[in-house]
């Protein structure tokens, strides 16, 4: 285990992202250009397919780093039949929720139980699929519908904040249904679907196109909202969430509805609408 991913064991989790918040909302000229500029420059940011290419001129590193992208940027794929890629980043992982888990990395797993805080919620995923995207601080940070849904329910699942980065990936058990998250289920044409906005160590907020912001304020308990009735019905590649910084997004799919795209495998970089999976 690296020196890094051990001290995120005893590192204060929520006051450094609280501070890392403050900064990526500061509206002090000096500081959201420094910001801007150390991540563009570190992380190789192509602003060519920003809506607003111009650093400068976004007032907070927050405005930036949730940037929109310029028509056609990125499309669906073509294929009616293909759930589509949720996010820009790499997979992490994918494949068969097998007997309850979802594997993480070597050695590592967890169950679909405790990354949805539910027993009950997880039952309609066993046997099925599931896919972890990572985003980088370089990616676009809006997750978009993998297929068309109306909103369930969202459950918030408080924890720790830990990195999602590849070392932390590898070395933390059970990381994902570790750190804090928003639970989004959606039932669909083909039965339920959930996406899961996996916070982690810096990452200011979590946002959602019905609701707004989602994370923080930091929970202590399960939180769970029922929209049953309310008609939030969102199309296939349409936006449903961003980040406030870099994190992981993972969809979980019931059994037998579909198959993945046969050239994903893991650390395969992505891009938002492109294939996912196929109906079967």
């Amino acid at each position: 285990m690296s020196l890094t991913t051990a001290l995120t064991y005893v590192l204060p989790h929520r006051l450094l992202s609280s501070m890392a918040r403050s900064l990526a909302y500061s509206d002090n000229p000096r500081v959201s250009r420094w910001l801007i500029d150390t991540v563009t420059r570190k992380f190789n940011v192509n602003l060519d397919e920003a809506a607003n290419p111009d650093p400068r001129s976004y007032p907070t590193f927050n405005q930036f780093f949730t940037r929109a992208l310029k028509p056609g940027a990125r499309v669906a794929d073509a294929d009616p039949r293909s759930l589509v890629m949720p996010a820009d980043g790499r997979i992490s992982q994918l494949g068969k929720i097998d007997a309850g888990r979802i594997f993480q990395a070597k050695g590592q797993s967890f169950t679909a139980a405790e990354l949805l805080g539910s027993a009950e919620d997880a039952k309609p995923f066993n046997e099925g699929l599931y896919a972890t995207v990572y985003l980088s601080p370089r990616d676009y940070h809006r997750v978009h519908m993998p297929w068309t849904g109306t909103l369930r329910e969202t459950v918030h699942v408080p924890g720790r904040l830990f990195s999602v980065g590849p070392a932390a990936v590898n070395n933390v058990p059970g990381l994902f249904a570790r750190n804090e998250r928003l639970v989004c289920h959606f039932d669909t044409s083909f039965g339920p679907m959930v996406s899961v906005m996996v916070g982690a160590l810096l990452v200011s907020g979590v946002e959602t196109v019905w609701s707004g912001e989602e994370i923080p304020h930091y929970g202590d308990r399960i939180t769970r909202k029922d929209y049953r009735g309310r008609g939030i019905t969102l199309q296939r590649f349409e936006e449903m969430a961003r980040f406030n910084y870099g994190s992981t997004v993972i969809v979980l799919l019931p059994p037998g509805v579909a198959e993945f795209a046969p050239h994903l495998d893991a650390e395969h970089p992505v891009q938002l609408g492109q294939a996912l999976a196929k109906l079967r």
